[in-house]
């Protein structure tokens, strides 16, 4: 017998849960290979579609192929919609099974996740599903290829429902219990007008308190806010967080409504959005999941920014090859390189994350920028200035180089000033050119700094240079 094993390293309830969601599990997989199915099939369905998933994915071939002739594709797509799996796993277990079969599966998912799917699905794996499928699921998949993955488009469902503004609100709710149970939600009903344009919204608490005999388009709201199918995802997560929606219409550019998009929808781009911006952060390409990537994919992902990184740390190379001489009067000044690039660099990266994170919420847009400007300054100042005393006092006390404690403290000041507005006005740079703001990454903030604060540096010593002979 096998025994699944769920990750119970939490405290108290949490940990409780675990332990009895364990071995709810392990009950499972005692009943199915022991094919006692009814009592299986009992069980199993009572669980949540996110829990089905979770135990579906700690399941062997074998033991798949066994749930596959317990179930029907709809209990099957049900939790196939909560999976958290990367295209090559989707494909395999879709390709694993029988193709008739796995073309049902997809065809009574949700749309949208049907769609995103079938784009990474091999061509004639593609081919093979959409043909087996029904049609009126087959049309509805076809369309939501069409968008790119990460447009409204893309990530709309065309599962929603949508009422005429001439029906009755007695006509209404007659037709909402006719396609609710094919809709992803019901809590905004979508009013069109006879050419499908939308011209209205009414939510379903106002349609069950109204008369029977009104008329939707006397009670509906006429200012509806909504969404092109071309908008790009991260905009319109925006405009559902602003306006605290649970959905948002989209429509096409004749004004038509085509589909909506959900909260869960919306949960899932702005995780997707946060570790892209995350690993361009980190200089790393953001294809993909690093985690399952193989030493080869990762080392290629990295290499682009690694030699570019490289080419610019060759400036510092020979900047401080054209300050040999100073260097060799005053050794000193060379144990000293580390903190003020150091330092430097990390005060960038503050302001870096500050300004990329405000670009992403759109604060920044909204903000003055030579407000922006004058905070970053004095930012800079404040913190440079008191690091830079800090490090005087401890020059002078170790080394008795009063003079050296004054060139290392200033470069610290100008430099850290410096490193807080360029942390800030890079990315604001980039964003007005239509780059990705993230792409301004620490560690080329960093190594941009790096030259910045040694030719500051070498230029005070070589300026204070009688002094300090």
């Amino acid at each position: 017998m096998k025994e699944l094993s769920v990750d119970t390293d939490t405290t108290n309830t949490d940990h409780v849960e675990d332990i009895e969601k364990k071995e709810a599990y392990d009950e499972l997989i005692v009943l199915l290979e022991n094919e006692d199915y009814e009592p299986f099939r009992e069980n199993f369905l009572k669980l949540h579609e996110y829990e089905q998933g979770e135990f579906y994915s700690l399941l062997d071939n074998e033991d798949r192929d066994k749930l596959y002739r317990l179930l029907s594709p709809k209990e099957i797509s049900d939790f196939f919609d909560t999976l958290t799996l990367s295209d090559e796993e989707m494909e395999e277990i879709l390709t694993g099974m029988d193709a008739r079969y796995a073309a049902q599966v997809l065809g009574a998912m949700q749309y949208d996740n049907a769609a995103d799917i079938m784009n990474f699905l091999p061509k004639e794996v593609m081919m093979s599903f959409l043909a087996l499928m029904e049609r009126d699921d087959r049309e509805e998949i076809r369309i939501l290829m069409n968008y790119e993955d990460d447009t409204a488009g893309g990530i709309m469902t065309t599962e929603f429902v949508s009422i005429d503004s001439e029906m009755t609100v007695h006509q209404a709710m007659e037709h909402l219990r006719r396609v609710a149970p094919n809709s992803e939600t019901i809590y905004y009903i979508f009013v069109t007008d006879i050419n499908n344009k939308l011209v209205g919204i009414i939510s379903l608490r106002d349609l069950i308190i109204a008369d029977e005999d009104e008329y939707i388009g006397d009670i509906m709201k006429e200012r509806v806010i909504s969404v092109n199918v071309s908008d790009d995802q991260e905009e319109v997560a925006y405009v559902m967080r602003d306006y605290n929606f649970l959905a948002v219409p989209v429509l096409d550019y004749q004004e038509h409504l085509v589909g909506i998009i959900t909260a869960d929808d919306i949960m899932d781009v702005i995780q997707e959005e946060a570790e892209e911006d995350y690993y361009r952060l980190a200089g790393m390409s953001d294809e993909g999941s690093p985690l399952d990537d193989s030493s080869f994919t990762a080392a290629k992902k990295r290499l682009p920014w690694l030699i570019g990184l490289t080419l610019m740390g060759m400036i510092t190379a020979t900047m401080l090859s054209t300050f040999e001489d100073t260097l060799e009067k005053v050794a000193l000044l060379g144990a000293f390189i580390p903190i003020i690039g150091g330092m430097a660099g990390n005060a960038g990266t503050q302001s870096l994350a500050v300004a990329v994170r405000g670009l992403a919420t759109g604060d920044i847009k909204r903000a003055s920028l030579l407000k922006l400007a004058m905070k970053d300054i004095f930012t800079g100042m404040m913190t440079g200035i008191t690091c830079a005393v800090l490090l005087f006092i401890i020059i002078t006390i170790l080394f008795g180089q009063p003079v050296v404690g004054l060139i290392v403290s200033v470069s610290l000041f100008v430099a850290m000033t410096v490193a807080t507005l360029t942390g800030t006005f890079i990315p604001m740079g980039m964003s007005k050119l239509g780059i990705d703001p993230a792409v301004a990454s620490g560690p080329f903030i960093t190594t941009s700094n790096d030259i910045i604060s040694l030719m500051i540096y070498f230029s005070l010593a070589n300026a204070l240079m009688g002094a300090l002979t």
